[in-house]
């Protein structure tokens, strides 16, 4: 695998040859790219951190999706977000989805590239859900050859994403924290700590998000995700959370969110708003409070302006 310059995220071999600004995302929060916010965005003048897009959504030759993402990454970092590669799956990687992946890669030397601990696919038919896996060490086995492939298609490390559950297993054999650490350890790919997902998972299934997080392996994180949920009953009448992205984030999110920010420093953080679409400045507010905290515990720019 191509070594990667871990300040840009991008192949250290193809830097020399990029076609776009390679801008650095580190310390900096962003938001998900909503093409309907394009000229409130084009109006500001300065850095916005950066913005992620779903893969799924680009993976056309051409046209209006296209140029307005072109537009975005002349001025901004991207992280690119895949939903439905089902690295969870026990079917062989769609190569013809694996392929378009590429190009995207390829296209907008993205920043960041991520995709979820999940499946999404059975045969021929694709499900418009990230579904969770038991942690058995056959599911370990065909998960990590899912992400090496995708890695060397691509040249560079992705980012695993935790799920957000709504169940659990009779099969699992080990936690969810092992099960990832052993991923990353296996295939050499980062993580992407969803805080949200730990905050709905540890809600549904009783658990502390706290004890959680003390177990999540923290130094592979390479990228945090914040969202909104949304509370409902279950069939007994008890609470459950949906990981539903159509709103701000919870105060309890937030609160989590801190304790790793304080432990970890600044990493790169991104606010997934992807339905109920708000105004820009709604959604640029909840990306301007991460990065207050972000700033907070930066200790590389506390040392700077020490020794300024």
């Amino acid at each position: 695998m191509a070594s990667v310059n871990m300040t840009t995220g991008i192949p250290s071999a193809i830097e020399s040859t990029l076609r776009f600004p390679a801008i650095p995302v580190s310390g900096q929060a962003g938001t998900s790219f909503k093409p309907e916010h394009l000229s409130a965005i084009a109006s500001i003048k300065g850095p916005l951190g950066f913005f992620e897009v779903h893969a799924e959504n680009y993976m056309g030759a051409g046209g209006p999706p296209h140029r307005v993402l072109e537009t975005i990454r002349r001025d901004h970092p991207v992280s690119l977000h895949g939903v439905c590669m089902s690295l969870g799956g026990p079917q062989p990687l769609d190569r013809e989805h694996l392929d378009r992946f590429k190009s995207l890669v390829n296209r907008y030397e993205p920043a960041l590239v991520s995709e979820h601990l999940a499946w999404s696919t059975h045969m021929e038919t694709y499900l418009n859900d990230l579904l969770p896996l038991p942690y058995t060490a056959a599911t370990l086995a065909h998960v990590c050859d899912h992400v090496c492939q995708m890695q060397d298609a691509i040249g560079r490390p992705i980012l695993l994403e935790n799920p957000s559950t709504y169940l659990l297993f009779r099969e699992s054999s080990m936690s969810e924290t092992d099960f990832i650490r052993e991923i990353s350890k296996r295939t050499g790919c980062g993580l992407l700590l969803d805080i949200n997902n730990v905050f709905v998972s540890a809600t549904n299934l009783s658990f502390s998000a706290l004890e959680y997080l003390k177990d999540f392996p923290l130094s592979k994180v390479g990228e945090i995700h914040l969202a909104g949920h949304a509370p409902q009953d279950d069939d007994e009448g008890d609470l459950l959370l949906i990981d539903s992205h159509d709103g701000p984030v919870a105060d309890g999110v937030w609160q989590l969110y801190e304790i790793v920010i304080k432990n970890c420093g600044p990493i790169p953080t991104l606010i997934e708003w992807d339905s109920k679409i708000p105004d820009w400045p709604v959604l640029r507010a909840e990306a301007l409070a991460a990065q207050s905290i972000l700033d907070r515990y930066d200790f590389n720019e506390e040392k700077s302006h020490a020794s300024g």
